[in-house]
């Protein structure tokens, strides 16, 4: 599909269950040559298309396989089983700290995150001053990251990955993190970006920023796709679930 921006077809992740403690990385992997480990599913028979243009929100409880879907997306991870094509250049941020190297300065950072995404080094000098600008971190630009807070990585994380002019922009729950100031400049560049035709997923526990930015939603419930549609009404049987569950919950006390 021309028009297809994402696609996951019969897509499952399983994940080895070790219940045993080891003392080393060397015993662990003998372990795992004795006996077949456990299989613990993280999604179960995901079928998704997001159209190129659209946004859309992930929601549900942690632990539900919601980043883990992003990752599969990402390429992070790879599926037990089942396919997933993607159509144009893709930038993610699925983790405050994912992709940045401590030891190096924002600025090497930039290089080294540009280096990942496929950039030369000469795309990325013409961004540079574009990403520094807009991260507002030009007095710390120069030291390492490992002296960054959260906030400064957030701010880092989002001007590389927006201003590396996406085609599809995948974002992991990251911007709740940093002051109400950036994260309103950070919603202001997803509406660009949605004029701009471009394909936005994202995680989020935040059902506000949802409704807010999203046409659409999926809510992930036990690694399987429970409700996928219009945001305010996919938002409505997520609450109601948790209501439900609530609910359940004080009668058994």
């Amino acid at each position: 599909m021309t028009n297809c921006a994402i696609e996951l077809q019969g897509i499952n992740k399983s994940f080895a269950l070790l219940r045993e403690k080891h003392m080393s990385l060397k015993s662990a992997v003998l372990s795992l040559r004795r006996r077949k480990p456990e299989q613990v599913p993280g999604l179960c028979d995901i079928n998704l298309s997001i159209a190129k243009g659209e946004t859309v929100a992930v929601v549900g409880k942690n632990g539900s396989g919601k980043s883990t879907l992003l990752r599969i997306i990402a390429r992070v991870y790879r599926p037990t089983s089942g396919t997933v094509v993607t159509n144009g250049r893709m930038s993610t941020m699925l983790a405050l700290a994912a992709g940045f190297h401590p030891e190096l300065t924002g600025r090497e950072n930039i290089y080294f995150n540009g280096a990942i995404m496929g950039l030369s080094s000469a795309d990325i000098a013409d961004k540079i001053d574009s990403i520094i600008e807009f991260s507002e971190l030009d007095e710390f630009v120069d030291t390492p990251v490992k002296t960054y807070s959260d906030g400064m990585l957030m701010r880092l994380g989002f001007s590389i990955a927006v201003e590396t002019d996406p085609d599809i922009l995948l974002i992991d729950e990251v911007l709740a993190v940093g002051d109400a100031g950036f994260q309103d400049k950070c919603y202001n560049r997803i509406e660009a970006f949605q004029r701009q035709g471009r394909t936005i997923l994202f995680v989020t526990h935040d059902l506000e920023a949802a409704a807010k930015v999203a046409s659409r939603s999926i809510w992930i419930n036990s690694g399987k796709v429970a409700a996928d549609g219009i945001t305010a009404q996919v938002i409505q049987q997520y609450l109601n679930s948790l209501r439900q569950r609530g609910s359940e919950e004080k009668e058994k006390i």
